[in-house]
């Protein structure tokens, strides 16, 4: 009788945690794979609460594990989602430039996007209105790889592929405890169920840091979550937008800015803006979870990142409280928009990785430690670069299995 109850532990049923158990099962067949997920079901958070865009890794610099994941991960998303009858579309997207000081950005993306051979065509405003009549700009570029696609169903097929593969999903098990020894990770889980590996994989997403820390390790960072909020636009107003909109990123910041976003069922998704959640899980204002809450108030770099951004951060704030200032936001790309033309839509929480000194992580990051995987950073692209990322994480894994015999 062995003493394992299996080979590779996985902690996370998001769409990352999935791809992760899909891979091993594709590439090494017969090695025994538990995924462990305290929801009901998968891609209950940063998977089933985004925008539904495959990003075509436009944005991401040259050499970065975001760029190549997303580079690659874009063609293989829509090939997956043919294959397996999954929602998708290949809509191309404009990034628009709605004042000159964000030219010289524009034209910087429209570099970048002819060094990874990604299609990109110059608009000027008339050529702007053939793609989206009401959106109003100086500039823009068409990226014509961007597309959408249902990430929560592309996640529960990784979960279907992987369980008719051998693998095991067990929904319901929060993870309470971990000890490990050398090639060996015991895991305990609310139930008090105990699962015995040979590897650990974490991809706890907006808990990965915390997981780390349950499993031993000492992680050089710390999840920081930003809710999302997004509007819809009232059905009757939904003709406003043909595809996807995107401002010119601020490179000072990680986030994208408010964007227009038809998604595969037609709605339109306007957001997210970017606040600071009161809980890990934090959907809304009403959500506090004291200990998560103070977790973040007496991190360092949260106070590094209140200093440096606060500015930003204000702005964002008043957003999320005024739908009057969050409308005229919107109105810098689509003028035409209207406070009551907004509707309410659930919110998401980005699990950002904040350093020491509050740089906030840019990139992927994945560490690893004896017999441990940590995804540390995993934010978009991260479901478009999904299948990539879960082949990595799976091989790193999988080599950690050959070291312990």
């Amino acid at each position: 009788m062995t003493a394992y109850d299996c080979d590779v532990l996985v902690i996370g049923a998001g769409i990352v945690g999935l791809s992760t158990a899909y891979a091993i099962t594709r590439a090494a067949p017969g090695t025994r794979v538990v995924v462990l997920e305290k929801e009901p079901g998968p891609a209950r958070h940063q998977t089933g609460r985004n925008s539904g865009v495959v990003h075509s890794g436009i944005y991401y610099p040259p050499g970065s594990l975001k760029a190549r994941f997303a580079l690659q991960g874009s063609a293989e998303m829509i090939k997956f989602c043919l294959d397996h009858g999954i929602p998708h579309e290949v809509t191309g997207k404009l990034i628009v430039a709605t004042d000159r000081s964000e030219l010289p950005r524009l034209h910087s993306l429209i570099q970048r996007g002819r060094e990874h051979g990604i299609p990109v065509r110059e608009l000027g405003p008339a050529q702007l209105a053939t793609y989206e009549p009401e959106v109003s700009g100086l500039a823009a570029i068409h990226v014509g790889t961007t597309g959408i696609a249902d990430f929560g169903a592309v996640a529960r097929r990784f979960a279907a592929l992987a369980t008719d593969a051998g693998a095991r999903i067990a929904y319901g098990s929060e993870v309470t405890t971990i000890g490990r020894r050398p090639g060996r990770v015991a895991v305990r889980t609310s139930a008090g169920t105990v699962f015995r590996a040979r590897t650990l994989v974490n991809c706890a997403g907006l808990h990965c840091d915390r997981i780390a820390r349950l499993a031993g390790d000492a992680p050089a960072m710390r999840i920081v979550p930003f809710r999302g909020e997004y509007y819809t636009l009232a059905p009757a107003r939904a003709s406003l937008v043909r595809g996807l909109v995107y401002p010119v990123p601020d490179p000072a910041f990680p986030f994208l800015g408010v964007h227009l976003t038809r998604g595969v069922d037609g709605s339109v998704h306007i957001g997210p803006n970017a606040v600071p959640a009161l809980a890990r899980e934090g959907y809304d204002w009403r959500t506090v979870r004291p200990a998560e809450l103070a977790g973040t108030l007496t991190y360092r770099g949260s106070w590094h990142i209140a200093r440096r951004h606060w500015r930003y951060g204000t702005g964002e704030l008043h957003r999320s409280l005024s739908r009057r200032a969050f409308t005229e936001a919107v109105r810098r790309l689509l003028p035409a928009v209207r406070e009551e033309d907004l509707r309410p839509a659930p919110a998401g929480v980005r699990a950002q990785a904040v350093l020491p000194d509050g740089t906030l992580a840019d990139d992927f990051l994945i560490t690893e430690s004896p017999s441990a995987v940590h995804v540390l950073n995993a934010p978009s692209p991260a479901a478009t670069a999904s299948l990539p990322i879960g082949r990595e994480i799976a091989g790193r894994a999988l080599a950690m299995l050959e070291t312990t015999g």
